[in-house]
């Protein structure tokens, strides 16, 4: 479907899930060539936006109009219900340090608490010059562990549970996180859009 995309991330650990969800989800039909966004130039889009679609549409926007080129953003976070939603949209930036510091303080908001119910939430928006702007979003829901258990992918992974299994994202496969991820979910309905 396209030539070029650019996956709109500074996080390497980001683009790699994109290219497998992408790889695994609509197979070699939507780009013959994947671009991480810092390989193509260095440029910091502020997500000022009031939600996850904002966000995500400021990145792809911002990047499409530096390169001319398709371009793919996300803009996602986890939401708590003990919490009231927190970290939520400022998942990513709630705390200032590593995944590992992000976690620790979670963990410590959540010590004694015994509802552990969680979401993932994620935002996708598509970009391309001069035709459209497309966005969907994806949900995954699960539950918080007390400590975190894991070592593959990234951020709240270690300690997210998704409902129907008895591991973190962080002890699942990257191809069955992939199945069942907040970033597929929005991925398989904006796939659905465009073959539709």
């Amino acid at each position: 479907m396209f030539s070029k995309l650019i996956i709109a991330t500074g996080n390497n650990n980001k683009y790699r899930e994109f290219k497998q969800i992408i790889s695994e989800t609509a197979g070699n039909n939507f780009a013959d060539e994947i671009i991480f966004a810092p390989e193509l130039a260095h440029m910091t889009v502020n997500e000022t936006g009031h939600s996850y679609s904002e966000n995500s549409m400021l990145k792809a926007t911002a990047w499409t109009q530096r390169s001319g080129l398709p371009c793919l953003a996300d803009d996602s976070g986890l939401e708590v219900d003990a919490l009231n939603g927190a970290p939520g949209l400022y998942s990513a930036r709630t705390v200032q340090g590593n995944d590992n510091d992000k976690v620790s303080h979670l963990l410590s908001q959540l010590k004694g608490c015994s509802n552990r119910n969680a979401k993932f939430k994620a935002a996708l928006c598509l970009c391309v010059p001069d035709e459209f702007i497309l966005i969907t979003e994806g949900l995954c829901s699960g539950t918080i562990t007390e400590s975190p258990r894991g070592s593959n992918g990234f951020g709240y992974d270690p300690v997210f549970i998704p409902d129907g299994y008895n591991q973190t994202f962080a002890e699942l496969s990257g191809s069955i996180k992939n199945k069942i991820s907040h970033r597929t979910d929005a991925f398989r309905k904006l796939k659905a859009i465009l073959f539709k």
